[in-house]
């Protein structure tokens, strides 16, 4: 069963298990099966997973379609969603930040009509723009909010300081960080500040691009243009220890009878500042085993044997900073 949360300070009830969908864009991610995705989506949502997060640049608006089709079929009230701003891309595909007023009043309408919606429930700014003024930025979102095309206003891989400096000028009801059990920067400063400023936080990337899903052996190899291709943890010098580290955790996941992606994903969920995470499908039975994450919890104990795990094969995490576009 999928229990529901109330989302920050807003009035969204939700599923503390998101659906992403920077896979259904094919993107990074050594392409996607449209129809495929569609019925991934549809099953999440069958199972109670009613929280969509996409974006603009997940296939360069193949991911907001494909959502928009689901959302036609399914029903938009039933449903929330969440997509993002601030990144243009030109015919080469080349990505760069973009929070410039006129940007984001394009993005918004170009989101709505792929979508098929006529209002966001929670619109983020994918990554912080150096080049354009925050003021200016969050008076375009406000002003959005007014005409009422969006209800909330979030943030995606803002560091603690550039969220402090938003905030100073509207209201932030959400923060996206990378977060897993590879990856826990966030720990230090971000989740403690939205824990006291009753920021509501989607962890992303809560599989570490399938790395915890226990399916690699280490040996694996990657196309260019698939994220992991560039990500330093999938390199020879690196991929086995990780691999290692969930070698280690399985055994635990399977005492509760669980996959060790199910039981990666419930982990996040049991860490403090940690509302809901973000977990990508590209099949219909990606979607299930997803939903196991939910409706059971994690011995104390077991948690601690995860962080000593950790901390014996991880002595020296990398980051997820490779993701990163060019700031200008």
């Amino acid at each position: 069963m999928i229990e529901t949360i109330r989302f920050g300070k807003t009035d969204l009830q939700v599923s503390p298990l998101v659906l992403g969908t920077w896979v259904t864009g094919g993107w990074a991610w050594g392409g996607s099966d449209e129809k495929e995705s569609l019925a991934a989506i549809l099953r999440a949502l069958e199972l109670g997973i009613d929280f969509i997060d996409t974006a603009p640049v997940y296939g360069f608006g193949k991911s907001e379609q494909v959502v928009g089709k689901a959302l036609k079929e399914w029903g938009r009230q039933k449903v929330v969603v969440a997509t993002k701003c601030g990144l243009e891309w030109d015919a080469q595909e080349r990505i760069r930040r973009n929070s410039s007023p006129q940007r984001i009043m394009q993005e918004v309408d170009d989101s709505l009509k792929r979508l098929g919606a006529d209002c966001i429930d929670l619109y983020q700014i994918h990554w912080p723009d150096p080049a354009i003024a925050f003021e200016d930025s969050m008076k375009t979102l406000l002003k959005v909010q007014e005409l009422g095309k969006i209800r909330y206003i979030g943030v995606s891989n803002f560091d603690r300081d550039r969220l402090q400096e938003i905030m100073q000028h509207g209201t932030i009801y959400s923060l996206q960080p990378p977060y897993n059990m590879f990856e826990r920067e966030a720990e230090k400063e971000l989740l403690p500040f939205c824990m006291e400023n009753g920021i509501a936080t989607l962890a992303y990337g809560g599989l570490c691009r399938g790395l915890l899903t226990g399916k690699f052996k280490g040996d694996e190899r990657f196309p260019k243009g698939d994220l992991r291709d560039s990500d330093p943890k999938f390199k020879p010098d690196q991929f086995k220890k990780y691999v290692s580290a969930v070698d280690e955790i399985k055994p635990i996941a399977a005492s509760y009878g669980k996959s060790p992606a199910q039981f990666a994903l419930r982990w996040a969920l049991h860490q403090p500042g940690i509302t809901c995470v973000i977990a990508g499908a590209r099949t219909p039975k990606q979607s299930e085993d997803n939903a196991g994450a939910c409706g059971w919890t994690i011995k104390p104990e077991d948690l601690r044997k995860v962080d000593e795990i950790l901390a014996a094969k991880i002595q020296k995490p990398v980051g997820p900073e490779f993701m990163a576009p060019p700031e200008e």
